[in-house]
């Protein structure tokens, strides 16, 4: 593999999520319709937040403001955060990567408050990934070429040097385009194969 560093969208890719999920359980915490919760954050809020440009805190004060709700902070960070499971079949791809001397890191379009909540709960994050190319801390999202180019920078490669997975053909189209080996995930059977394609060599 000609590549010296592999890269991970975190959704769908390592972790599910349900957004759907989020909104039911926003709305109960909130005490309002989850289709109003879904227009809410759709109208800008969910990306603002994703961006950086609003902290936990901040973000949960806007909804506020935006729905003339007040739930309690706690149980509405719960319900917004805890909306994850992981894919099991890629934690053994993951693991054998890195004990066979691959750099990894995450690449994602995600908030403070979900990326606090996975990195706590899932211990193939701290484990595993040396670089985390966040969102919400570059401030900018996938697929803006801005966010590829940062994540070269903290990953200390040329971007051709790089291999990237993500469900998102737009993503992948995006990190493409900024000189990325970037293939889309459909399954943990398929990014293997595509591993052995470029002669990536791991116990698996």
């Amino acid at each position: 593999m000609t590549q010296k560093f592999i890269y991970f969208d975190l959704g769908k890719v390592l972790i599910d999520f349900s957004h759907e999920r989020m909104y039911q359980q926003m709305g109960r915490a909130a005490e309002m319709d989850p289709q109003k919760v879904r227009e809410v954050l759709s109208s800008g809020l969910q990306l603002q937040y994703e961006k950086g440009l609003l902290g936990s805190r901040t973000a949960y004060e806007l909804f506020c403001q935006l729905t003339g709700t007040h739930p309690d902070y706690r149980a509405f960070s719960v319900a917004c955060n805890d909306i994850f499971t992981p894919i099991d079949s890629m934690l053994p791809i993951v693991a054998q990567l890195h004990q066979a001397g691959y750099r990894l890191g995450i690449l994602s379009n995600t908030s403070e408050g979900h990326w606090q909540h996975c990195y706590m709960r899932y211990g193939i994050l701290r484990e595993f990934f040396c670089v985390y190319a966040l969102s919400f801390e570059i401030g900018e999202v996938k697929p803006d070429a801005g966010i590829f180019r940062k994540a070269a920078e903290l990953a200390q490669c040329e971007p051709h040097e790089i291999f990237f997975t993500d469900d998102i053909p737009g993503h992948v189209a995006g990190a493409k385009g900024v000189g990325f080996d970037a293939v889309v995930y459909e399954s943990t059977a398929q990014i293997v194969r595509e591993f052995q394609n470029r002669g990536v060599a791991f116990n698996y």
